[in-house]
């Protein structure tokens, strides 16, 4: 069965710290552009960090210095270490695997190709 299962999510002070994971199962990580999105209530889905080809990555604005997106293809999983956690970064974290590299990675990917996304997991920040 194709899936990603997120885990890692939970409650965390301003300042804190977290780690994300994502387990992929029925395809292999690095056969796509994994990357990480949120959506925050009331707000759309935007792109967090990403694997843009080439082993490089990118990261929006918002949580570059703060955030590491990385891979471990042995253990077939996606990982996403948050620091210096702000209550604006509240929302459910998705991991997707993508066909292309996902727009985090410049303005020439504007589209959104996912095979396949996770079903969220829950980032709470209090002040």
């Amino acid at each position: 069965q194709v899936q990603l299962v997120e885990s890692g999510g939970g409650s965390v002070q301003a300042g804190g710290s977290l780690t994300l994971s994502c387990a992929a199962s029925g395809f292999t990580v690095n056969a796509y552009f994994m990357g990480w999105f949120r959506q925050a209530p009331g707000k759309e889905r935007e792109g967090v960090a990403g694997f843009c080809g080439g082993g490089g990555t990118a990261y929006a604005d918002a949580v570059k210095g703060r955030f590491t997106i990385s891979q471990d293809n042995v253990k077939n999983t996606l990982l996403l270490q948050m620091n210096s956690l702000q209550p604006e970064d509240t929302a459910t974290y998705y991991c997707a695997a993508l066909i292309t590299p996902g727009p985090v990675c410049g303005s020439r990917y504007a589209g959104l190709n996912v095979a396949v996304w996770g079903q969220g997991t829950l980032v709470t920040v209090s002040s």
